[in-house]
């Protein structure tokens, strides 16, 4: 597919965005047409498999009546391949095209219930599988029976129709070797429901570029990963965007507490065609009850949301993700917490990054303790990299990168860079360009200091400030200007002088002429 026809898809899915705009908020549109690109998408996936399975019979799968006994041996046949294969079945009536080809053949068609049932039976058709933990209540945020999509089931009918409809026009080439295009354009949509929705959209979405530098953070040096994990996981993507700078990504790990955030990451993860044996996102409390206490991760990315209340229980105290620090962070800033937990489930020979507020460099007591055990005690901290301000969404704060392995190459420092002046300025929200990204990752990988942009700091030389991570202390970026040269200066005042007298001049000479003086 080429850049223009992906470009064309996109444009496709957010016309039936518009659809639906005005009808209800922002957030609450998302689910439903996420939803329907999902359900579409189950729906052509599923009639693949049907079609290899009944190749020999020479059985078109979407023309079988489902009601026909003749033909439940060959339903059977291509339920089992089905789930094998992807986890969930669907009858041949439940097929997306043949529930709009009902609605195509009768204008007054009232599928509402239909499209509700097919919804819930692919959720049902994994019940006793080892797919069940990825599709139990997957649609839960699908309520076609609430007054969001219309006051009466005839208006709400009328809405799912023609989403239906429109989605029907549009060609997701399932059968390309690019079939992540339809991935890239669900992330589309997802990144435009983030950037249009406020303060919280960032706790579903972190942005293109920021997830970049942190998936090439933990892949530099590595052509396949065993794992990356993501303790606050939101819709996916920055587990996903990894897998883009490796061959090959063995497992990935989630965890999302809102119960939204975590329907729509499991769907992206299917989307972009990750095995349902090869993802394990699970929804909860991160720091309260961790999912993936057990598993040690090779790469390990996160963003979590900035300055999180928190229990800060004095019972964690006993919690091996704790208890070597002897501290927990403040109840009202849980940033620390995350980097604790990231740190207990890091492996040996695995890289962890981080997106955190200013604060975690420099704040004292608690955090400033913790801080000073990373990188004291364990030797952990690899790297600090500032961001520029208004990269996220609903927040202009500014941001750092923490960069952390606990068996690093390079033990004598720290590497600070500063790249908070580097960024395109927006309307209302700045951007990194692929230049400022590759500066970063370049940076990182050579380990280079550059005046006013880097610096390698030893380990002595942080203890000396206190342990205090603020990267004034160790990029100077103060820019002398230029001496004033006083000559010159008077040269250019006296030249204007005499151009003024010069006008001065010809102008009394022009208002004598015309008797104007004497």
């Amino acid at each position: 597919m080429s850049e223009e026809q992906k470009n064309r898809l996109q444009a496709q899915l957010w016309a039936i965005c518009n659809y639906l705009r005005g009808k209800m908020s922002g957030d609450e549109f998302r689910d439903y047409i996420l939803g329907f690109i999902f359900y579409k998408f189950l729906s052509e996936q599923l009639y693949l498999i049907a079609e290899k399975t009944l190749e020999a019979d020479g059985i078109d799968y979407a023309k079988i009546d489902d009601s026909d006994p003749d033909m439940a041996a060959l339903i059977e046949a291509v339920r089992e391949e089905a789930v094998d294969a992807l986890g969930y079945h669907l009858a041949p009536g439940q097929l997306f095209r043949n529930v709009v080809a009902r609605i195509e053949a009768d204008a007054d068609a009232f599928v509402l219930g239909d499209v509700q049932a097919v919804l819930n039976d692919i959720e049902k058709s994994s019940r006793g599988e080892e797919s069940e933990d990825d599709f139990v209540h997957l649609f839960e945020d699908m309520d076609l029976s609430s007054s969001k999509l219309g006051k009466t089931p005839d208006v709400r009918n009328t809405v799912v129709k023609e989403i239906l409809r429109q989605l029907s026009k549009i060609d997701f080439r399932m059968d390309e070797v690019e079939a992540d295009v339809l991935g890239d354009s669900y992330e589309y949509l997802i990144s435009n429901f983030a950037s249009s929705g406020g303060k919280k959209a960032g706790e579903f979405y972190t942005p293109q570029r920021v997830s970049e530098i942190l998936s090439r953070i933990v892949s530099l040096g590595k052509t396949e990963l065993k794992s990356v994990y993501d303790p606050t996981c939101g819709s996916g993507s920055l587990l996903l965007r990894v897998s883009r700078h490796v061959q090959k990504v063995g497992r990935y790990y989630g965890q999302e507490f809102n119960r939204t955030t975590f329907n729509l990451a499991r769907m992206n993860m299917i989307l972009h065609k990750v095995h349902y044996k090869d993802f394990d996102i699970k929804q909860d409390d991160t720091l309260e009850n961790p999912q993936h206490r057990e598993q040690r991760f090779e790469a390990i990315v996160a963003n979590p949301p900035f300055s999180l209340d928190w229990s800060a229980n004095p019972l964690h105290l006993n919690d091996d993700r704790f208890s070597s620090f002897g501290r927990l962070a403040p109840k009202t800033k849980a940033d620390m917490a995350f980097i604790q937990h990231m740190l207990f489930q890091l492996a040996d020979n695995g890289t962890a990054a981080v997106v955190v507020p200013h604060g975690v460099l420099f704040r004292g007591a608690a955090e400033g303790h913790i801080r000073q055990h990373i990188i004291r005690e364990m030797n952990a901290l690899d790297a600090v990299i500032g961001l520029p301000q208004n990269l996220f969404f609903g927040t202009g704060i500014p941001t750092a990168i923490l960069v952390f392995k606990k068996c690093r190459k390079d033990s004598e420092h720290v590497l600070f860079i500063d790249a908070s002046r580097d960024f395109a300025k927006g309307k209302n929200q700045n951007t990194l360009r692929s230049a400022d990204v590759r500066k970063i990752i370049d940076t990182l990988d050579t380990r280079s200091s550059i005046d006013k942009y880097s610096h390698l700091a030893s380990l002595d030389e942080i203890r000396e400030n206190d342990y205090n991570l603020n990267i004034p202390r160790y990029v100077d970026t103060f820019e002398e200007e230029d001496a004033i040269d006083l000559m010159a200066v008077q040269a250019e005042r006296a030249e204007i002088e005499q151009t003024i007298a010069g006008l001065n001049e010809q102008m009394a000479g022009y208002l004598r002429e015309i008797g104007y003086v004497s």
